[in-house]
This record gives structure tokens, C-alpha cells and sequence, in this order.
């Protein structure tokens, strides 16, 4: 079981786990997964009359990239699909950071440079 990575898509309610030995392949099936959703509008404003909750502001969709291990893996980082359509690249678990991209540069790309680094 050492040695590999976990790929974790969470939608909604609704998660899936993949398991790879590599890195790469755990990285361009990220990609694989959350690009066609990329730019399209997965959610509404949420009003709870006290608040409202813009679509920047939820995440639809995210995906994380975790491993070898499982308590305190060597690698840890993701991209949330915000509401509108937007994609943010992170790493991290408990603080997350976010990362930055370059000029033209995906989520994708960004994240996979950040994580092999």
C-alpha cells in the first residue's frame, strides 16, 4: 500500500476514490475529471436572508491528489471548482494554500507545478 497516491472527487454528497502509483497519471486524471467542468456554472446564490452566498463563494466540486501514505502524506493539494465555473489550485490539508498561477497557465498546470516541485 505504500507508495501510491489517492485521487479523491467530491460532488456534493457524492465521493470517488482512485488509487494510482504514480504521481503523473493521479495528476492528468484530475484533470481528466474536472476540466469538462471547468467554465460552466454549477451553482446558484444561495440566500439565507441573514447571508447570501455568491457562486465564487462555494465550492461545487473539488478534487484532491494525496500521498504515499495516509496519515501524513508527502503530498497533498487540489482544485476546487467554485460555483461560477472558476477553478483554484491549492495545496496543503488543514491550511490550504492557494497557488498562484503563471500568465496562462491552468489550474491543472499550476497545481502540478506546485506538487513536483
Amino acid at each position: 500500500m505504500a507508495g501510491r497516491y489517492t485521487l479523491t472527487i467530491r460532488k456534493g454528497p457524492q465521493v470517488e476514490r482512485e488509487r494510482f502509483d504514480e504521481l503523473g497519471p493521479a495528476l492528468d486524471a484530475l484533470e481528466a475529471r474536472l476540466s469538462p467542468l471547468e467554465g460552466r456554472s454549477l451553482r446558484e446564490a444561495v440566500d439565507l436572508r441573514y447571508r447570501e452566498f455568491t457562486p465564487v463563494a462555494q465550492v461545487a466540486v473539488r478534487g484532491e491528489v494525496s500521498g504515499p501514505g495516509r496519515i501524513l502524506p508527502a503530498v497533498h493539494g487540489g482544485v476546487d471548482l467554485r460555483g461560477d465555473g472558476s477553478a483554484e489550485p491549492y495545496t496543503g490539508r488543514v491550511h490550504r494554500r492557494v497557488v498562484e498561477r503563471r500568465k496562462g497557465e491552468t489550474a491543472f498546470a499550476a497545481l502540478r507545478r506546485a506538487l513536483t516541485a
